[in-house]
């Protein structure tokens, strides 16, 4: 069976023309073999020099065992002939395939030649239209050997072989084809990472944070990234620290939140360090021969002294610093973790003042260059229009996800036995609609020690996989057995889910503490969000929602 990025697809259901492509996806994947890889759902961006971007979507890229890469446009349902060759119509215009088809081509192997270095690169395109039968192929704008129609869709997998054989002279480009189309496809597992399920159930364009960013070149190189919920900060961390590793510099990724720290160790590539900044200080104890307790009182400020008086040595030393969750540090930690990093090493900070939940001020950084993001990647546009209307932001977010349709519901609770109803009855909803109980994420307004729910290991029929504070032999963090993950808002900072029940939400005044809560809870859906709030809470959000 061929390899498929991203995966979780088989999860996914879909109507009209997505449902179709789901089939072509299935079909392939059973008739090639591993020696094939397939990446479905391509999203990128080309700026051209008159600051004009070119959008485009690939259906498939496959990538064939000699690395020979093959673009797939598929075209669902009818199709119109003409004297300009094939066309679609959509609701609103008719476009011509063959210069949407040239067009995507061009655009992605422009970006391809251009990673690749000038090493050599082979591409080529395919139009697959299942459900129609192309009567003049000589006139439709495309090769005739390059069209599978309804005539020829049994012989899809076939003809993909002949274009893309098994043996032959492997490109010396292969592994960063590869790179390339992962990186395009962003294939850090953010959105089930937590909820244990692999994959994406949406891409974002490759033209955004993650990108550009590692484009600014400055000496020394300092760069503060400021980006919204959701616009790629963690994307972008990995990115570099992948790339660091490649280029065989050692990274060092640093963040507040132990969760986030835990999920970024396990996907990380081997050849630098992941750790919190309290990690990383036991980790410096250790080596000079101190043996700490965690179970003293003042520990954790007795690391951070340490620290503050510690001058590393070359052997302590890296290439790349990436400080995650840097609206969390407290002043001075910033300073502290540049001694780590040798001369002509780069340092990137990435923050959301938004998500500053902690009330510290701002590192003070008056020679790094600043970079910012309003753009929400991952949240539905419903969700970022109602958070924009509930919340008086500073910053309205702007929404890039490609999802629409999901409306926020807010359910009003009085007490603590219609807070246990409600959330169960959220769940049940949840399931209703078609999610999982791993796609569910119950995300608590209260930090775990002032939770109603945290005596509760089930909820009516769900049992709950709740954090225990523990780690096994490997440093993994340790959760009690259960179908619906439930955690707080401080600790599920940073991580997201499809389904979000954020619950528990109650506050005397909608002030800056209260606003960032919610925010912070609220942007951790990519699909589907449900806010359960307390009565007079939720009068005063309905009140800003109709105002």
């Amino acid at each position: 069976m061929a390899k498929v990025f991203p995966d979780g697809w088989r999860e996914l259901t879909a109507t009209g023309a997505a449902a179709s492509e789901l089939q072509t996806l299935a079909e392939l994947a059973a008739g090639l073999d591993d020696g094939y890889t397939i990446y479905h759902g391509v999203h990128w961006t080309r700026v051209e020099q008159h600051n004009f971007a070119i959008f485009g979507e690939i259906d498939f890229a496959i990538v064939g065992p000699t690395g020979k890469l093959l673009l797939i446009e598929q075209k669902s349902g009818l199709l119109n002939e003409t004297v300009d060759g094939l066309k679609k119509s959509y609701a609103d215009k008719e476009k011509s395939v063959p210069i949407q088809m040239a067009r995507n081509t061009d655009a992605l192997h422009h970006k391809l030649r251009r990673y690749c270095k000038g090493e050599p690169t082979l591409v080529d395109s395919l139009l697959y239209c299942p459900h129609y039968t192309v009567k003049q192929p000589g006139s439709a704008g495309i090769d005739p050997a390059r069209i599978v129609d309804a005539t020829k869709k049994d012989h899809l997998v076939p003809i993909i072989k002949s274009i893309l054989p098994a043996s032959g002279d492997v490109l010396t480009a292969k592994e960063k084809i590869y790179r390339f189309l992962g990186d395009m496809l962003d294939l850090v597992p953010e959105v089930h990472a937590v909820v244990g399920e692999a994959g994406a159930l949406y891409t974002r364009l490759s033209g955004g944070l993650s990108e550009w960013a590692r484009k600014i070149e400055s000496d020394p190189f300092r760069l503060r990234v400021i980006g919204t919920a959701g616009s790629g900060k963690t994307q972008l961390a990995m990115a570099v620290y992948r790339d660091a590793i490649r280029e065989g510099r050692r990274p060092l990724y640093v963040c507040y939140n132990r969760p986030l720290a835990d999920h970024i160790a396990l996907i990380a590539p081997a050849g630098g360090e992941v750790a919190t900044y309290h990690q990383f200080g036991d980790r410096v104890c250790r080596a000079l021969g101190q043996t700490l307790d965690f179970r003293q009182q003042g520990i954790y400020a007795h690391i951070e002294a340490a620290l503050d008086a510690h001058t590393p040595a070359e052997e302590g030393r890296f290439d790349e610093l990436i400080i995650d969750e840097g609206q969390d540090f407290q002043s001075g930690w910033v300073e502290n973790l540049l001694r780590f990093l040798r001369p002509g090493g780069r340092a990137w900070l990435l923050e959301d003042p938004m998500q500053n939940l902690y009330g510290r001020p701002p590192a003070l950084l008056p020679e790094w260059v600043s970079l910012r993001s309003d753009t929400n990647y991952r949240s539905p546009k419903d969700i970022l229009d109602t958070l924009n209307r509930m919340l008086p932001l500073e910053r309205p977010v702007e929404a890039g996800s490609p999802l629409t349709g999901s409306e926020v519901e807010i359910v009003s609770y009085a007490d603590a036995k219609e807070l246990i109803a409600k959330t169960i009855d959220a769940v049940t909803h949840s399931i209703g609609l078609g999610f999982k109980r791993s796609h569910i994420a119950l995300i608590s307004y209260r930090g775990r020690e002032n939770s109603k729910l945290t005596p509760y290991d089930k909820l009516g029929p769900y049992s709950l996989r709740a954090p225990t504070g523990q780690y096994d032999l490997l440093g993994n963090p340790m959760f009690t057995q259960g179908d619906v993950l439930i955690d707080s808002v401080l600790r599920f900072k940073g991580r997201a889910a499809p389904c979000v029940i954020f619950t528990e939400i109650d506050f005397e005044t909608l002030d800056d503490k209260a606003i960032r809560r919610i925010f912070v809870g609220a942007t951790r859906a990519t699909m589907k969000l449900t806010l359960i709030v307390s009565e007079a809470s939720t009068r005063v959000l309905l009140d800003r929602l109709s105002g």
